[in-house]
């Protein structure tokens, strides 16, 4: 990464790297990956259960049915993908910015302190992502399950719906309602976002600090400078995040499974008060036996492992881009 410090307009831009970069990763991933995020999520729907606290659902759909919805809940994807994906970046990078030295500083942080750097950064910039993304997660799994006919209109319209009165018992709502709705699942998203975001990013930013040091070594072995081992090559960058995603995507599926049970659940298995406990999920999914903690893990950590690749891989190539053009204006004012 070049110095924020060379010049005025390179410091400024590197926020509009993030930016960028983090939208085109965002939008790549999930538009050409989608149909198996939908896949997973259909298998991770409730089974019917007489157990009160699991979300009444029809068996899963024939193949076919499957097919034809295989896109449900896309518009509201397209709406919060490159917004959180760049919101989440922007927090990445600026906390990295801030808490390690630079590429051109000689003092090299300590391994701990970077491992604490990056997961606190991907921590934060999950929490950032989050504000934008769980939204647009609760309306795109309630399609993607088929619920509403698949219908994304039809399922932010129910959610609109809670701003008037109880048609059956009158009780005044309003929209502090639709928000809590829309915002249901956001606690078991952000303890399954962490934990899967520390791991990803972690493994992914060790991986890429080993190749860029190997790099750089063989490149002063060969009496070359040190300058173009700074740019990671996306197709390596995308490798190591195919690695780390599918590692860290298996390991928190458990999680996942919870989450999509919590943002599928209907208001009204929450009771009376239209709440849906955690520990309640979390029981009528034990009830259906260990496994279920596990349903979907073939389609995520697939989902993930080629997201992985897609997600950081882009990511890259857009950064590495977008630096170099900066390189290349700094190139010709010094001339």
């Amino acid at each position: 990464m070049v110095d924020q410090t060379e010049s005025e307009p390179l410091a400024s831009s590197l926020w509009t790297r993030s930016l960028l970069s983090g939208a085109v990763a965002g939008l790549t991933v999930d538009l050409s990956l989608y149909p198996l995020d939908t896949i997973k999520t259909r298998l991770q729907k409730a089974r019917l259960s007489s157990s009160g606290s699991t979300t009444k659902s029809a068996p899963p759909p024939p193949l076919r049915q499957t097919i034809r919805g295989i896109y449900a809940g896309l518009p509201s994807v397209l709406l919060g993908s490159a917004p959180s994906a760049a919101s989440f970046f922007i927090v990445y990078d600026g906390v990295k910015r801030t808490l390690l030295p630079s590429s051109t500083s000689s003092e090299q942080p300590s391994r701990w302190h970077t491992f604490f750097t990056h997961s606190l950064a991907s921590s934060m910039g999950e929490i950032s992502a989050c504000a934008v993304r769980v939204p647009t997660e609760v309306i795109k799994q309630r399609a993607q399950a088929g619920l509403f006919g698949g219908s994304t209109l039809l399922a932010l319209k129910d959610i609109l719906s809670l701003r008037h009165a109880d048609a059956m018992t009158g009780a005044k709502r309003g929209y502090g309602q639709v928000i809590r709705e829309l915002y249901r699942g956001t606690g078991i998203t952000i303890a399954r976002e962490i934990p899967f975001t520390v791991l990803q990013f972690t493994m992914w930013e060790s991986m890429k600090a080993a190749y860029a040091k190997r790099a750089l070594n063989k490149s002063q072995g060969n009496g070359a400078g040190g300058a173009l081992a700074e740019q990671i090559p996306a197709s390596t960058s995308a490798l190591f995040g195919s690695f780390a995603g599918a590692v860290a995507a298996g390991l928190t599926t458990p999680l996942d499974v919870i989450k999509t049970r919590v943002m599928l659940a209907r208001r009204g298995d929450g009771g009376e008060s239209g709440r849906v406990r955690i520990k309640d999920v979390v029981r009528g999914i034990a009830s259906e036996g260990f496994g279920a903690f596990w349903r979907g893990i073939g389609p995520r950590v697939t989902w993930i492992g080629i997201g992985g690749a897609v997600f950081l891989g882009s990511y890259q190539w857009a950064w590495n881009t977008l630096e170099g053009k900066d390189r290349e204006r700094l190139a010709r004012e010094e001339k």
